[in-house]
């Protein structure tokens, strides 16, 4: 673990959003060891007028207009910034100098907030670990100067159409100049491998110590009246990442289990056919240390992917916390789920995905259980993030030694 630093965190995801971070969850664990300054994205126009009415952007506006600390301390070497600052939104602009240049604009913005931070916590020497933030974070190296600039990828954000204009162009650039590119997946660490010899897959982690099969969780309220048995799904329900039409035949064909999502939905699940499914549950959108609670109910836990390059990518993190609670787990078989292949059902088809489920639920045992949380303790954030530093700490090293 590296030890003793001031790392700086910059990332897509806020410190105040309604779902589980991995981000977040790093920060956590390195602010064991060192100093974190966590911050937060800074506002855009698109945003503003979007979304004025959110309370999140009314905070963040109180907070620019000074009426609300901007420094916050979270807890012992963790500090979050809200940046006083208005960025534009550029994201979808198609002329690559005017990009260019409004993202200088951007990043000089979004870097003097960082510096004022810098100063007001006298951090020295600082380490930049950025988080997918490809545009606001692509010109910080020269701007903030850091020891050492990390790019942590792991979203394939590049499919999708905001990103994906100017994205193409700019991510290869900011891996290239970057010291180390840090990947969750074997999929994405392929990518970033034509473009710099610095790419390392480190994996990813799961809160061992919120899923905890030991931990007396009480039982959510509805949750007890549906009947069993229950295979279930915990996360966003979004049509880009999960087949609809597979979950359908699931409850079609098998009205005697009861399918229970859980997570905030998208529109195209809000609008389908799942709803009017006598045995398709939807309990809604649950903060993060909730979920252990909807977990601990079901008898088989499912990760009903479709595939498509994003979600090829993608480390799938809740297979680690469906594990940790000794869950059986069906997910559709793909390129990243080969490091659970001993430990989870993997499916290919509606078909499959039925027998599959049912061979979960008669083969479970208690041995099967305790397998299955034994590999999931091997995937803690401490040896994520104990996996980083040692990365990171053997590439400054290495560094030291050429200079």
């Amino acid at each position: 673990m590296i030890r003793n630093r001031n790392i700086i965190i910059i990332s897509l995801q806020s410190w105040d959003i309604d779902i589980g971070s991995n981000c977040k969850d790093i920060a956590k664990e390195f602010a064991k060891y060192n100093k974190v300054l966590y911050i937060n994205s800074p506002l855009d126009r698109f945003t503003i007028w979007r979304e004025r009415k959110n309370p999140k952007v009314r905070k963040r506006l109180a907070i620019i207009h000074g009426k609300l600390t901007d420094l916050i301390e979270e807890e012992k070497n963790l500090y979050v910034l809200y940046p006083r600052t208005v960025v534009e939104s550029i994201g979808r602009l198609p002329w690559n100098r005017a990009f260019d240049v409004m993202n200088r604009i951007n990043n000089n913005r979004f870097a003097n907030q960082i510096r004022t931070a810098i100063e007001r916590l006298h951090f020295k020497d600082v380490i930049l670990f950025n988080d997918g933030n490809m545009f606001r974070g692509f010109y910080l190296k020269e701007l903030i100067k850091p020891a050492q600039y990390i790019y942590y990828k792991r979203d394939h954000y590049l499919v999708m159409d905001f990103w994906k204009r100017q994205g193409t162009r700019i991510e290869p650039e900011l891996m290239m100049k970057s010291d180390l590119v840090l990947t969750n997946s074997l999929y994405l660490n392929n990518m970033a491998r034509k473009y710099t010899s610095r790419a390392y897959y480190v994996g990813q982690g799961c809160d061992l110590t919120l899923y905890n099969p030991e931990r007396k969780i009480p039982v959510p309220p509805e949750m007890a009246s549906i009947p069993g048995p229950v295979i279930g799904y915990t996360g966003a329900l979004v049509s880009m990442r999960l087949d609809l039409d597979l979950i359908s035949y699931i409850a079609h064909n098998n009205p005697s289990w009861s399918i229970v999502l859980v997570g905030p939905e998208d529109d195209a699940f809000r609008k389908s056919d799942l709803h009017r499914i006598n045995n398709v549950y939807f309990p809604g959108n649950k903060p993060p240390e909730d979920m252990p609670a909807y977990i601990n109910c079901f008898d088989v836990a499912i990760n009903p992917q479709v595939l498509n390059e994003i979600t090829r990518a993608n480390y799938p993190r809740k297979i680690d916390e469906y594990l940790a609670m000794g869950k059986p787990v069906v997910a559709t078989k793909q390129e990243t789920m080969s490091i659970f292949s001993g430990h989870t059902y993997l499916a290919s088809g509606e078909q499959e995905y039925v027998a599959l489920i049912g061979k979960a639920l008669n083969e479970n045992s208690p041995e099967l259980k305790i397998q299955r949380e034994n590999f999931a303790q091997t995937h803690s954030w401490e040896k994520n993030v104990e996996k980083m530093g040692e990365i990171m700490e053997e590439s400054m090293n290495s560094t030291k030694n050429i200079q």
